[in-house]
């Protein structure tokens, strides 16, 4: 029984050495990643905006000016007021709480969906794998979009909503990632190791294949938090997303719907469409460098 935990002690140790390394890796050529860098950094500002609204907006987002009605940029409103009097920058500082609240809802919840279906097909195989995998291909088969549109109409428009219908829709292609990696990794001598050792299932799963499948995860997960932004703020647009007076970069973008506000207006429309444009990036600049340090062949 001691030599039995002195070697599993010794293999721990060696595992976890192994995988330091290769996170430090990884991170060195994340780093090595200019735009990636970039990125991070924009998208930590967007994020530090979020947190500091109730601090760095000049005043309540939901406060009408009865005397600022689509003003244009001053002194009092430095981005100008909308079409009842708000302060356009103070709308904008909380409606990025909304954007980043449903990003990271959106895939921490398909996340682990598509994570628990994908660990298990691909650990136990068989008619289980074969079962899970048809009914991620009929998730797969909706036409995504009409979908989101149908169950925000169903449910209600909310943040919540939103968050919880793109959450529960977006776990296919993680499931899938997640299947392929296992089928990878659970063919690994540890694996088959700790298989010998009787571990439990859940044990082997949870301790030693998952961790080694995260960078992909990590990479599909930032994307879609790109994706989760551009799809509340398209629904918001089309009056099924956040609905007023909570402010979202989508809903702000509905001024420019009017031909007049679009030619002579800017400053109601364009600096939402400039958030989503620039937090949008960011996010896909920090994928992409996520993408090229786990995967040596595609680092240049």
């Amino acid at each position: 029984m001691n030599t039995a935990k002195v070697s599993e002690s010794i293999h721990f140790q060696q595992k976890l050495g192994e995988e330091t390394g290769y996170l430090k890796m990884i991170w060195q050529r994340f780093f090595k990643h200019h735009m990636a860098v970039t990125g991070t950094v924009v998208f930590l500002l967007i994020v530090l905006m979020a947190v500091l609204a109730p601090w760095l907006a000049p005043m309540d987002p939901n406060r009408v000016d009865p005397v600022s009605f689509q003003s244009a940029p001053s002194a009092a409103h430095i981005l100008g007021t909308d079409d009842v009097g708000r302060d356009v920058l103070s709308r904008l500082l909380y409606a990025a709480r909304v954007s980043l609240s449903v990003g990271l809802g959106a895939v921490a919840i398909y996340v682990m969906i598509g994570t628990l279906i994908g660990a298990v097909a691909g650990f136990f195989g068989g008619w289980i794998d074969g079962l899970l995998m048809r009914i991620t291909d009929i998730f797969m088969s909706f036409p995504y979009l009409m979908v989101i549109l149908v169950l925000v109409s169903v449910m209600g428009p909310s943040l919540t909503n939103i968050i919880v219908v793109l959450g529960v829709l977006g776990w296919p292609q993680v499931a899938r990632i997640v299947r392929g990696s296992v089928l990878q990794i659970k063919q690994m001598d540890y694996v088959k190791a700790a298989v010998a050792l009787g571990y439990s299932a859940p044990r082997i799963v949870f301790s030693h294949i998952l961790p080694n499948a995260f960078a992909p995860i990590l990479v599909n997960a930032t994307f879609g938090m790109a994706n989760a932004i551009i799809t509340e703020s398209s629904l918001s647009f089309l009056g099924m997303g956040v609905q007023p007076p909570t402010a979202s970069w989508g809903n702000m973008l509905t001024q420019a719907q009017s031909l007049t506000v679009l030619s002579s207006q800017p400053w109601m429309w364009l600096p939402s469409g400039f958030m989503i444009v620039i937090a949008v990036l960011s996010i896909n600049f920090m994928g992409d460098g996520l993408r090229d340090a786990v995967d040596p062949k595609s680092f240049r």
